[in-house]
């Protein structure tokens, strides 16, 4: 996945873009030999896709310093959404994609792990 930061260095504003290379995707436990397989599951009517949208996890661990948004808000692609102090830098969290503010998960001061979700957008 491709993310955006704005870093500032000495007064100069970057714009990087950081590909995630690895992660912690859930493995399916393999069946074993003494194990039967199990069934099939009956076909079941997909579930409705993007309907609370799509929720911003944290980049990194770290602490909410500042919220820019409110729930309602509308917000561009880029937007900066809040701020996320972690190592003693202060980190600019921004909306992957346009769209509306439907729930914000975390409130001023609250540690965060990597992954916990921030924002939710529509």
């Amino acid at each position: 996945m491709l993310r955006k930061f704005k870093i500032t260095v000495d007064g100069t504003e970057y714009l990087v873009e950081m590909e995630e290379i690895g992660g912690t995707a859930p493995v399916a436990p393999q069946p074993t030999a003494a194990a039967p397989t199990p069934e099939p599951a009956p076909a079941a009517a997909p579930a409705p896709t993007n309907v609370a949208g799509d929720a911003l996890p944290a980049p990194m661990p770290g602490s909410i310093l500042k919220l820019l948004v409110n729930v309602g808000d509308e917000v561009k692609e880029n937007q900066p959404l809040l701020i996320l102090e972690a190592m003693k830098m202060e980190n600019e969290v921004v909306a992957p994609h346009a769209g509306k503010v439907a729930a914000i998960s975390v409130v001023l001061g609250q540690n965060v792990n990597a992954g916990d979700a921030l924002i939710t957008i529509q």
